[in-house]
């Protein structure tokens, strides 16, 4: 049955749509053009950085300037090229296909920064939002990644009752002060969340600002340590 499926349906790249021979992955062409994020990494965002990994922790300039509630981060992608291609195509684009792929990869990076099991979940939208888009990205990457580590997955520890405008071309202190007091734990959700590690999962990184409203809800609702995955990181000089 599956030969017969994989005839009528053949495997295709998720970023080209170009055939491939595995599910659910890259072309050779779009794999050699996405940048996935190795080696030396900030411990804190996940951004690369320059050097060679020695197993220390290390941070970027921004992390050492600017104040983050959470303990540690990592990123899967670079948010240029096949990597933004990807997020837009999600966020945007109702790819939810993409879905195995990006789960799996988030999947095998969050193992970097936690070994035990970890509750994961998602940054939240507000319902309007939500209701546009049709599904929230972030939870369905954290519903993904639940199925692939076989961990637990609350997608509505957190709420977003705040209407944010959209924060692409706003500065890093504007979207700061938007997301203030935006996000915020969910009343009914505080047993899963109370004394538990938490992993907050969300489609991209910019500023960081939005990943800081919702570790401030999760150490809100009891979390005992709070750390962060996202596919993707908007890296400088990109």
């Amino acid at each position: 049955m599956q030969s017969i499926i994989r005839a009528i349906y053949p495997a295709q790249c998720v970023a080209c749509d170009v055939q491939t021979e595995t599910e659910h992955g890259l072309c050779g062409t779009c794999w050699a053009e996405t940048q996935f994020i190795g080696g030396l990494v900030c411990d804190t965002c996940g951004t690369p950085l320059p050097g060679e990994d020695t197993g220390e922790a290390v941070q970027c300039d921004d992390c050492m300037t600017i104040a983050r509630p959470w303990h540690r981060g990592r990123a899967v992608l670079a948010y240029t090229g096949v990597g933004r291609r990807l997020v837009l195509g999600l966020k945007h684009g109702d790819r939810t296909d993409f879905v195995p792929a990006l789960a799996r990869w988030m999947a095998q990076r969050v193992r970097d920064i936690a070994v035990e099991p970890a509750v994961l979940v998602p940054v939240p939208l507000h319902w309007t939002r939500l209701a546009r888009r049709r599904y929230n990205q972030s939870a369905v990457l954290a519903q993904g990644m639940a199925r692939q580590l076989g961990w637990p997955l609350c997608l509505d520890a957190l709420q977003r009752p705040k209407r944010t405008r959209a924060l692409e071309g706003h500065s890093r202190d504007a979207r700061f002060a938007q997301l203030s007091g935006a996000i915020v734990p969910h009343p009914k959700r505080l047993a899963q969340i109370a004394g538990q590690r938490v992993i907050l999962v969300d489609d991209v990184m910019t500023s960081g600002a939005t990943l800081a409203a919702g570790t401030e809800a999760a150490y809100q609702a009891g979390a005992e340590n709070v750390s962060i995955v996202t596919l993707a990181r908007v890296v400088k000089d990109t």
